[in-house]
């Protein structure tokens, strides 16, 4: 393991790996049961995503281990769960529908992981909009938090209002939420995956949890249930290019972050950039083909990292974890039956992703602007791409009529005529 790894020269050893493993793994392990409870809203059977969810973070984290050998977990990402639901929600399609985008988005992001277009497409976008993207996903998975929780409710004169705050699940939810804050301002590691653990125990002592056994066999699933074809059919190609957007942007960030915090940024160059990206891409793919929206770096193996890990070893541990929890749905199942255990996930997520706000021009109205409206419309209409759209419209418009039209990338006047054919014609409903 040492030679395989480098950890005398990345000054490591395996105990410190292996614990740093542990550590991304408990930061992170809330997936398996976030992502079927959000998923499953959109019709995909319990039992797909979560076996799904394993193996695509399985999948894509020991890539991560084996070829590029750093410290970083891969996971189907938070948001773009959410946004898979609101397409089969608000375009009529089907889930298989939907999950052929997403392998489409992860075949052409494994195309681009090989080519310079990645790099130029992410340069070509400003940061006020790569901000406003991440901020605006991050207040839509909040709300959806709020909805599933009861905190939040319909009402029809003021479309929303504050719920039934004596409802169990509700006050459950509180709860839990407050107890996960609790742990996070405690800095305590694992925050999340505890806060999950107590709420679940409040649950069953309130009567809200049922469990019908903790350890089974992997549940079976359906592999390649997909319909591409039906992407075609229904013009889906917003839905692929959010899909593909988001997941660049996301993983891309979450890598550097991390390897600046591990030290591995040499003169402004991320190593090994091209494998790190494959593994995400493929995972997306893979994921795509059984059941789960696409995959992204996890911004969670900084716990990791601040644990000590510094190579592949860290991720293979990760990857190892994931696979032994296939063994535990019925114990997944539960806590997913139960709104109040992952709404206060989605809510504290939610406000992590709200960092890159601080780093928006606010006092320069063609920076501030594109941000907003994209972090207003996407909970308000509950699409990503919507948002995105409106972003990408209107960055080009107010750099042009304030004299600074040539301070925008080609590829953004591009993408702005393309979502303003899409709002007009194609719009999502």
């Amino acid at each position: 393991m040492e030679r395989l790894f480098n950890l005398q020269q990345l000054g490591t050893n395996v105990r410190t790996e292996v614990l740093a493993g542990i550590t991304t793994f408990l930061t992170m392990v809330y997936i398996i049961v976030v992502n079927p409870a959000i998923l499953s809203a959109a019709g995909v059977p319990f039992d797909q995503v979560f076996t799904a969810t394993i193996i695509s973070a399985a999948v894509g984290t020991l890539i991560m281990a084996i070829f590029a050998k750093y410290p970083i977990a891969i996971a189907p990402g938070m948001g773009l769960n959410a946004y898979f639901t609101s397409v089969v929600a608000t375009q009529g399609v089907s889930y298989q529908t939907v999950l052929g985008a997403v392998f489409l988005a992860g075949l052409l992001f494994l195309l681009l992981s090989f080519t310079k277009f990645r790099e130029v497409l992410i340069k070509s976008i400003p940061a006020s909009l790569k901000y406003g993207i991440t901020s605006g996903i991050g207040l839509f998975i909040a709300f959806i938090g709020l909805r599933m929780s009861g905190i939040i409710t319909s009402n029809p004169e003021t479309f929303v209002t504050i719920g039934d705050l004596t409802s169990p699940v509700t006050l459950l939810s509180i709860i839990g939420l407050l107890v996960t804050l609790i742990l996070f301002a405690r800095k305590i590691k694992g925050a999340l995956f505890i806060g999950m653990l107590i709420t679940a125990v409040i649950g069953y002592f309130m009567g809200l949890l049922e469990f019908n056994g903790v350890v089974s066999a992997p549940p079976a699933f359906v592999f390649f249930d997909i319909d591409v074809a039906g992407v075609f059919t229904n013009g889906l190609y917003t839905v692929i290019f959010a899909f593909l957007l988001v997941t660049i942007f996301d993983t891309t960030g979450t890598m550097i972050g991390v390897a600046e915090q591990a030290g591995f940024m040499k003169n402004g160059e991320f190593p090994r950039a091209k494998s790190a990206l494959a593994a995400d891409a493929v995972a997306t793919t893979v994921g795509a083909t059984m059941g789960t929206s696409p995959s992204t770096a996890y911004i969670e193996s900084t716990s990791g990292v601040a644990a000590g890990g510094r190579s592949g070893l860290t991720a293979l541990v990760v990857g190892l974890l994931f696979l032994l929890s296939l063994f535990f749905s019925p114990l997944m199942a539960a806590i997913s039956s139960l709104s109040a255990i992952t709404a206060p996930v989605l809510i504290i997520v939610g406000c992590f992703m709200m960092e890159g706000l601080a780093k928006v021009k606010w006092k320069e109205f063609d920076e501030a602007f594109p941000a907003f409206i994209i972090i207003l419309t996407m909970p308000l209409t509950a699409s990503i791409a919507t948002g995105m759209a409106m972003g990408f419209i209107t960055y080009p418009i107010l750099k042009l009529v304030s004299g600074k039209g040539k301070e925008v990338h080609p590829l953004i006047y591009l993408f702005a005529v393309i979502f303003a054919i899409q709002m007009a014609f194609f719009p999502a409903h």
